[in-house]
């Protein structure tokens, strides 16, 4: 029974990935736009390559000349008149900056009338930066891994590192004016928030610099006195060169994994699509869902599928690997071991999860009674934030490769 649930899963990330690929949802969004006769193109992100190759196959002859930046080894290939460069996420590196000068002198050199189509995903923050003058690529690394190891959530991380970077929070609209920006967004951030998506490079800011200041006390960021003058630099609030339209969101994938339960005989119930908490407390309570489906306590029908999407965050205690939804599904483990015919799994929609090579995990009921059988305590292997070698261990990772896509996570609980 659980073997034959573990496969139902694998069907389910299969259609979820495949029904939010960009490339349908690129094309509907250009053809909301009527394109001159030459037009420029950046792309950042972990999908800018798969929509700049859309882009480009709808524009044709128009494509005067694009770029894309994105994540090492999710290049599939050349694009006709587009320069590909692939740089460090989630920590910025040479390469990025060498992308993001490139962008930048293809948006300097517009001018009145021109139009620069600007593509946009998830993992743009890391992807794209160059820092202010008298900031160093050193000083933004510093604070990203604070706040990256810290639990801060991705909206807050992005409030404080865009006032770092002089293309971000709005400033990389700014040096393409007087030129047209018509931005297509995939968006991986919860309430699709474009002044956060990729830190907002064509959005105006709408963080104060109360906000700013309220999450470095917050985080107890360790800044030097400079650091703290930048954060305090004022961003633009109102552009008027650009024309955006968002085409994917963490909604769409939750809704695609709801059609793919029904379609194998579960009642899907949609639990929400803003899961923003610890990833070991999101796995608990999942796993105390399960418990009160299979002894009969609870609303919700065998069999069922229970879905949330959203970005959890996890609080870096150990030197382990792993990811958010590694960490996710691990921590529903222990919660779930009397279950029986119990499956959950957290996926990242790009294929990538954390500093690894894994989209995310899958455990059953069975989890737990395998790892201790190989003599491994589950506790200390989320004490150590080693959600990756634990679910090695049991059979529980999930490699997908990149994707092509990202729309942020979904954690999803399979019971029969």
């Amino acid at each position: 029974m659980l073997q034959a649930i573990r496969d139902d899963a694998k069907k389910i990330i299969d259609a979820i990935i495949a029904d939010n690929m960009p490339q349908q949802s690129v094309v509907n969004a250009l053809k909301l736009h009527n394109f001159g006769e030459k037009v420029y193109m950046v792309a950042i992100g972990k999908a800018a390559w798969v929509m700049a190759k859309t882009a480009s196959d709808f524009l044709g002859g128009k494509l005067a000349k694009g770029l894309v930046i994105t994540k090492y080894a999710h290049s599939q290939g050349n694009i006709p008149n587009t320069e590909i460069i692939e740089a460090g996420h989630p920590i910025s590196d040479e390469n990025t900056i060498l992308g993001t000068q490139k962008a930048i002198e293809i948006a300097e050199s517009l001018g009145e009338g021109d139009e620069l189509l600007f593509l946009v995903s998830g993992g743009g923050s890391a992807l794209f930066e160059k820092p202010l003058e008298g900031v160093t690529l050193n000083d933004i690394v510093n604070i990203n891994n604070q706040l990256l190891s810290s639990g801060a959530d991705i909206v807050e991380i992005n409030m404080v590192r865009k006032r770092l970077s002089a293309v971000k929070a709005g400033r990389f609209a700014e040096i393409a004016s007087p030129a047209h920006i018509f931005s297509v967004v995939l968006s991986d951030v919860l309430g699709d928030r474009l002044d956060s998506i990729a830190s907002g490079p064509a959005a105006p800011d709408t963080a104060t610099n109360e906000d700013v200041a309220n999450i470095v006390d917050k985080y107890r960021l360790t800044l030097s006195g400079q650091m703290k003058q930048y954060l305090l630099k004022e961003t633009p609030k109102q552009l008027t060169n650009v024309e955006t339209v968002i085409t994917g969101s963490v909604r769409t994938l939750c809704s695609s994994a709801f059609k793919a339960a029904q379609s194998l005989g579960y009642t899907p119930y949609f639990l929400t699509s803003t899961l923003n908490c610890e990833a070991s407390e999101a796995g608990r309570v999942l796993a105390n869902i399960a418990t009160e489906i299979q002894n009969g306590t609870s609303s919700f029908s065998k069999p069922c599928a229970i879905i949330a999407g959203g970005e959890t965050v996890v609080h870096l205690k150990g030197n382990g690997l792993g990811g958010r939804n590694q960490e996710l599904a691990l921590s529903a483990a222990k919660g779930i071991s009397n279950c029986g015919a119990t499956v959950l799994f957290s996926i990242g929609s790009d294929g990538t999860d954390g500093p690894t090579d894994a989209a995310g995990g899958i455990v059953d009921s069975n989890t737990l009674t395998t790892l201790k059988t190989k003599g491994l305590n589950i506790d200390k292997i989320l004490d150590n934030n080693d959600a990756y070698n634990g679910l090695k261990a049991a059979g529980g990772l999930i490699i997908t490769g990149p994707t092509g896509t990202n729309v942020n996570d979904a954690a999803i609980l399979l019971c029969r």
